[in-house]
């Protein structure tokens, strides 16, 4: 088959591919990252735990995935994503089925720390090296295309979990979260991710890099030059790979102290109580229009350009709250911006490794990133937290959100910079 036929095939197979895998992706981003805080009160009050104690058992949940992170990784660049996102599922299954018989702290954190295990093999992590192997020439819309629906995961499953909850109890509820894991997730992914490319040489990353051909451009007549085989840690020697590290790990930071102060930040605001509830919720959506508006329009832009400038929407939707007091109407505003910065964030944060620094080994670059990851985003709610005071309610916390989301892009611009400017 030719290099021009094979491309087109590979296209074909793009949207059908990623549709499905994203579906996975909504079901378990619903099931196990959006549910806990559901989950939280009725366990409290069961077990006699504080705050402090069910919050733990999420901090050890995104912990032990930072821990998995770079085995996964390294399974996948290995073939083995088939296997590893399969049973990754039925891990997750299993883990929420055991979650419903809990009956103390003990086996409530250990119920947490295997559901921290099996999201590290079936989130977005592990499905963004997928696509990335396996449509090399055009991964960046491939990983939009999978954010769709997972987008969408707050929207459907908070609702959805919490009536499931009133009809049932939180106990047998677990029971359906567990029945979508073993009997719509793990099957297919067994069916979707058979035929995994197997490792190969490809072009040195730096020259894919100056040459564009793993930006948003395919092209099947791009030259080919001698395949050379770079190991993980000749990565490890060159700023982009660190600075790229410091933008993901202080926007994760951002996007995962926000969430759980959201709430009480808007009543903060001044909007009435059915806003308050209805923004948060909405977020989802405009996180999906973000992609989807990146998806129809960044065929007409400059990939690198649009890297730089979509982080940008963050600070600035903080910006607006910092002017505009805590305003309904900054409030709104910084909604907005922050929905849609965070949703084709996502992209940036998905592609921008394999754009910037290896396409090859994504997986496992992805993957040593894991635990830093996972120890800001146990840590940066708490601290949003310590930065609250009845006397200035959010404003310093705004201030070191601000800090750090402009200092993460910074860090990008420069990944970015060294990337594009290094020598082939």
């Amino acid at each position: 088959m030719s290099n021009t036929s094979a491309y087109a095939l590979r296209a074909r197979q793009l949207g059908p591919f990623s549709v499905w895998l994203s579906l996975p992706q909504l079901i378990t981003w619903g099931s196990v990252f959006y549910t806990f805080s559901l989950l939280m009160m009725p366990l409290e009050a069961e077990l006699g735990m504080g705050r402090a104690e069910s919050s733990l058992a999420f901090s050890l949940a995104l912990l032990a995935e930072g821990l998995m992170a770079f085995w996964v990784g390294r399974w996948i660049d290995a073939g083995h994503e088939r296997r590893v996102m399969t049973l990754g599922s039925v891990w997750v299954g299993l883990g929420l089925l055991g979650h419903s018989f809990v009956t103390s702290l003990a086996g409530f954190y250990a119920a947490w720390i295997w559901l921290g295990l099996g999201m590290a093999a079936t989130l977005y992590t592990p499905a963004f090296a997928v696509v990335t192997r396996r449509f090399a020439q055009d991964f960046r819309r491939a990983i939009i295309t999978l954010t769709f629906l997972g987008g969408l995961a707050s929207t459907v499953f908070i609702p959805l979990f919490a009536w499931w909850m009133d009809l049932w109890g939180w106990r047998q509820a677990l029971w359906a979260l567990a029945a979508l894991q073993l009997l719509v997730c793990a099957p297919l992914h067994g069916w979707l991710l058979h035929g995994a490319p197997r490792p190969e040489a490809r072009h040195t990353d730096r020259t894919q890099a100056k040459q564009g051909a793993i930006a948003d451009t395919p092209s099947p007549t791009v030259p080919v030059t001698v395949p050379v085989t770079v190991p993980v840690r000749e990565h490890l020697r060159h700023a982009p790979f660190w600075l790229l590290a410091l933008f993901m790990v202080l926007t994760m930071s951002v996007t995962s102290a926000l969430p759980a102060h959201m709430i009480a930040l808007l009543q903060e605001s001044g909007l009435t109580p059915a806003w308050v509830l209805a923004i948060p919720a909405a977020i989802g959506v405009i996180q999906v229009l973000g992609r989807l508006v990146l998806f129809v329009f960044e065929r007409y832009w400059d990939v690198h350009a649009a890297n730089r400038w979509i982080p940008t929407l963050i600070p600035a939707g903080i910006v607006a709250l910092l002017i505009g007091g805590l305003s309904p109407l900054a409030s709104l505003l910084f909604v907005l911006l922050y929905g849609l910065g965070n949703g084709m964030n996502t992209i940036v944060k998905g592609t921008a490794m394999a754009q910037y620094v290896s396409r090859t080994h994504v997986g496992q670059l992805n993957g040593l990133l894991g635990l830093p990851i996972a120890l800001a985003r146990a840590a940066a709610p708490l601290i949003l937290g310590l930065l609250w005071s009845p006397q200035h309610g959010y404003t310093l916390a705004l201030w070191w959100l601000l800090a750090a989301s402009l200092l993460g892009t910074g860090a990008l611009w420069a990944a970015q910079r060294f990337a594009l400017r290094a020598p082939t």
